[in-house]
């Protein structure tokens, strides 16, 4: 079973930044494949927060645009989310994704990492 392994998330002030961590197995790190962040805030349904594709594209939400970044290191099988100025209001449990853009049946989760952020 593929298994993709988050770490990095925590409580940080205001202002603060954290630096999310997925690795996987080099199987599903490729070319034609989609890699993002999302996140969950209470209540509410997951949301992309942030994807970066084989190719180097990228795309971010309108409410992380500027603060954070996507990047993918194919040479430790590993994607990473920068998280810079949070917010209160970003605090949420962020999950990595990687799938292919081809194969619907290559569609990997983590098991997510809550990073809350308070005073």
């Amino acid at each position: 079973q593929v298994q993709l392994v988050e770490s990095g998330g925590g409580l940080v002030q205001p202002g603060g930044s954290l630096r999310l961590s997925c690795v996987g197995a080099r199987s599903i790190f490729g070319i034609n494949t989609v890699m993002g962040w999302y996140c969950q805030f209470p209540g509410k349904e997951r949301e992309l927060v942030a994807a970066i594709t084989s190719g180097g594209g990228t795309n971010y939400a309108d409410f992380v645009k500027g603060r954070f970044a996507i990047s993918v290191d194919t040479a430790k099988n590993t994607v990473y989310l920068q998280m810079n100025t949070l917010k209160p209001e970003d605090t949420a449990v962020y999950s990595c994704n990687v799938r292919h853009a081809y194969i619907s049946a290559h569609n990997y989760w983590g098991q997510g990492t809550q990073v809350t952020v308070s005073s």
